[in-house]
């Protein structure tokens, strides 16, 4: 049975966690209303998405 001759340093494993770190989410901005939004996503203010409406806005 396969077992490991020695142990891995502390700065051997934390090496290969540095890539799980969580990213800040990228924002693009609206083209209708200007508001920061993640891309690929309806803009919650004005209710479009790549410039055409998607969610029916009431006033």
């Amino acid at each position: 049975m396969a077992v490991p001759k020695r142990r891995q340093s502390k700065s051997r494993s934390r090496k290969r966690c540095s890539h799980n770190a969580v990213k800040p989410m990228k924002l693009q901005y609206c083209t209708q209303c200007g508001t920061a939004v993640p891309s690929h996503v309806v803009c919650p203010n004005c209710g479009h998405y790549q410039g055409r409406p998607m969610v029916e806005q009431e006033d």
